[in-house]
């Protein structure tokens, strides 16, 4: 749910990502405007604190044998800046190859700061953020267990 704007809801999950705006009761596949070669299977989506029309997906290998790992071994966060119809990769600091991780639903999160923080966590132990909203990512732990879940400290107003 946004948090500016209640009656917008995103999902990603096994079947792709959705947006819904209420009153509808109908889900919209927003999915289908990411890369054929990516799709849009995943776990984590989060919302732009202030912009509803502003999310993040981290999609993973949907084939038929289910890696669930990053596509290719190429890990990416994907932003949409008008409501999912359309997505741009955002990769720049993640590794460029043999990254076979992926990041559970609730281990990617945002800060209400200005640019937004994106932080997320792996799979195999390594949380990653972003200070400009997903343009450039640097880890910042590694050689943790399994990272299950990410969250950020409210912003004081």
């Amino acid at each position: 749910m946004h948090p500016a704007r209640p009656d917008r809801l995103y999902q990603q999950n096994h079947c792709g990502m959705y947006r819904l705006d209420r009153p509808s009761t109908r889900w919209t596949r927003i999915g289908d405007a990411m890369p054929r070669d990516v799709g849009d299977i995943g776990f984590p989506i989060v919302a732009h604190p202030r912009d509803p029309d502003t999310a993040w997906v981290f999609p993973m290998d949907g084939t038929s044998v289910w890696p669930r790992t990053s596509i290719a071994g190429k890990p990416a966060a994907y932003r949409t800046r008008d409501g999912g119809a359309s997505w741009q990769r955002q990769d720049a600091g993640f590794p460029k190859e043999q990254a076979w991780w992926t990041v559970k639903r609730q281990a990617m999160a945002a800060d209400h700061l200005d640019p937004v923080g994106l932080y997320l966590g792996t799979t195999n132990g390594e949380v990653w953020a972003s200070h400009d909203e997903g343009g450039t990512w640097r880890e910042i732990a590694r050689h943790l267990p399994h990272v299950y879940a990410v969250t950020t400290a409210p912003s004081a107003s």
